[in-house]
């Protein structure tokens, strides 16, 4: 599980998944590196990448988008050389920490079980094909989920991003939750969603990685 610029990272999503782990899962939560970020006065911090703004049209860091996302196929490899499958590992993450997620799904030529998205955009959206996208992905279960009154990733955010991912790969398999009242945040509904153990009903017979 990534988090977002700033975000709690490996102790606080580790925290919060404590109260729905499964024997049967493990999870991986990797700390993003501090640089400095646009959007914080240039100030450092934990970042998967820098923000320059926040509206659907600001400049996008490609350079560190790409890196961030080589980082984590080079940790997807690592679990594959532990034994893991690829097709049995899930990518999440919240904030910036699902944009990277989302993009390294969509790029990746290793075959995934699925992405958890939550309150998140897809990077680098233009740089992607108007249609269905090939490769081992393209059936990829998607669950993205996002607060109506979030004010730091709008809502709407996440709308375009359904849609644009509902052109992109099978749009059976892509689910998107709203819920209500919820900001740029958490609650216990929200990591409800994340339960595998509800979300899945092969995962008693699979071994995930949800980084």
């Amino acid at each position: 599980m990534a988090a977002g610029p700033g975000g709690e990272g490996k102790h606080g999503w580790s925290e919060a998944l404590a109260g729905i782990k499964s024997p049967h899962v493990k999870y991986i939560c990797p700390h993003a590196p501090v640089m400095p970020v646009s959007l914080n006065m240039n100030m450092s911090m934990p970042s998967w990448f820098d923000i320059i703004g926040l509206s659907p049209d600001s400049q996008e860091d490609e350079a560190g988008i790409k890196q961030a996302a080589e980082n984590v196929k080079a940790l997807i490899e690592q679990e594959v050389k532990n034994g893991i499958p690829s097709n049995r590992i899930i990518l999440g993450g919240f904030s910036q920490g699902g944009a990277l997620s989302l993009y390294t799904a969509l790029t990746t030529h290793q075959k995934l079980a699925g992405v958890v998205a939550l309150s998140c955009w897809l990077p680098l959206r233009a740089s992607f094909p108007q249609g269905p996208i090939g490769g081992v992905n393209k059936d990829i279960a998607v669950l993205q989920c996002h607060g109506d009154c979030d004010p730091l990733v709008p809502v709407m955010f996440g709308s375009l991003t359904v849609e644009k991912l509902k052109t992109m790969i099978n749009p059976a398999n892509v689910t998107f939750k709203t819920y209500s009242g919820m900001m740029h945040s958490s609650s216990l509904e929200f990591i409800a969603s994340v339960d595998l153990e509800q979300n899945s009903e092969e995962v008693h017979r699979i071994h995930l990685n949800f980084i």
